[in-house]
């Protein structure tokens, strides 16, 4: 049954991924990775939030949300590739600035969710 839920999560995730980041970049332009920006920090968020609700929250809920939708959402194969074609197209600040974004803000949500679901499962 577990497997099941990690799939639906990541149907789920995944579309939404795929929508968030058409939405966001239709938005911002791309002179930046926008929309994989966007996806990755607040799967961060959420993901923090998650591990910081995991005493509070089901096994099952966890698999749901957790492992399937957020692992879906979220993405570290985009965030290399499109690092990567940010330095072969362009200065070199946008690779530096989409990484340093991405993990410098993406590891502050992660931990302020965290913080936020600790507090709320206490």
């Amino acid at each position: 049954m577990t497997w099941l839920l990690i799939a639906l999560g990541g149907a789920v995730g995944a579309a939404s991924r795929f929508l968030v980041d058409i939405a966001v970049t239709a938005r911002l332009g791309d002179r930046l990775p926008w929309g994989t920006l966007a996806v990755n920090l607040t799967g961060s968020a959420a993901f923090g939030l998650l591990a910081g609700l995991s005493a509070s929250t089901t096994g099952a809920a966890m698999s749901l949300l957790g492992v399937g939708f957020c692992g879906a959402f979220t993405t570290a194969s985009a965030l290399a590739w499109e690092t990567v074609a940010l330095a072969e197209r362009g200065p070199p600040w946008r690779a530096v600035a989409n990484m340093g974004l991405s993990v410098a803000v993406g590891l502050a949500l992660g931990g302020a969710g965290l913080a936020v679901g600790l507090s709320l499962s206490a």
